[in-house]
């Protein structure tokens, strides 16, 4: 598979989706068997690695905007013996989601602590949205996993209002019509978790599963 280059950033190279806007297979992306499972925003990696230890079976996507960050992490993870079941792609999820084929083809997407932006004009640059929950659904297969985290109240209830108003998800946490999960089920830690639990913090999970498609978009 090739991927387009953007010249002008130092981090060219970066493993990125094929040049254009037309759709493109998770089997071209990554090939062999396996459930597919998607990180939105994968960071420094920490939580795929770990992730690929509890589900050997999968294979695993990220889409990281930063494209440092993703060269870096998909590197590690060929290095590491596990790119022909791991990749990261420099991508912003909001524009690669809409590219990706088949329908109803992950077991799971997680987004862990994403929009750490407060200030009113970085709004626009918010990951949740519903552009992003109806490429999300279209990509879910029934009954598959979204998975979300955050260490702020204030998100967490944001997240669960948004999510509350899309008819292609149902809450699946602890108690009936509750999303909220007092422990994360994956066996995989993001960074970003690992920390907040040193420390002491709290970590709001929602755990929702996708709704029957007779049902919903």
């Amino acid at each position: 598979m090739s991927f387009r280059p953007n010249p002008r950033h130092p981090y060219a190279h970066a493993a990125r989706l094929p040049e254009g806007d037309g759709p493109v297979s998770l089997d071209e992306v990554i090939p062999g068997a396996g459930p597919f499972e998607l990180e939105i925003g994968p960071g420094r990696g920490g939580f795929m690695f770990e992730r690929c230890a509890a589900a050997p079976d999968a294979r695993l996507l990220g889409l990281e905007i930063r494209l440092k960050w993703a060269h870096t992490v998909d590197e590690r993870l060929a290095k590491a013996g596990l790119r022909g079941r791991a990749r990261v792609l420099g991508e912003d999820a909001k524009r690669a989601l809409p590219r990706l084929t088949p329908d109803a083809s992950l077991r799971a997407v997680f987004l862990h602590f994403p929009d750490p932006w407060w200030k009113k004009r970085h709004e626009k640059r918010l990951v949740m949205g519903d552009v992003l929950l109806d490429q999300i659904a279209r990509l879910l297969a029934p009954e598959a996993a979204l998975y979300i985290q955050t260490d702020v109240e204030e998100r967490a209830e944001q997240y669960e209002a948004q999510v509350a108003t899309h008819s292609g998800f149902v809450p699946a946490g602890d108690a009936p019509g509750s999303p909220r999960m007092a422990e994360n089920p994956f066996g995989a830690r993001s960074p970003h978790e690992h920390r907040a639990i040193a420390d002491g913090l709290p970590v709001h999970r929602l755990l929702y599963r996708r709704a029957p498609r007779g049902d919903s978009v």
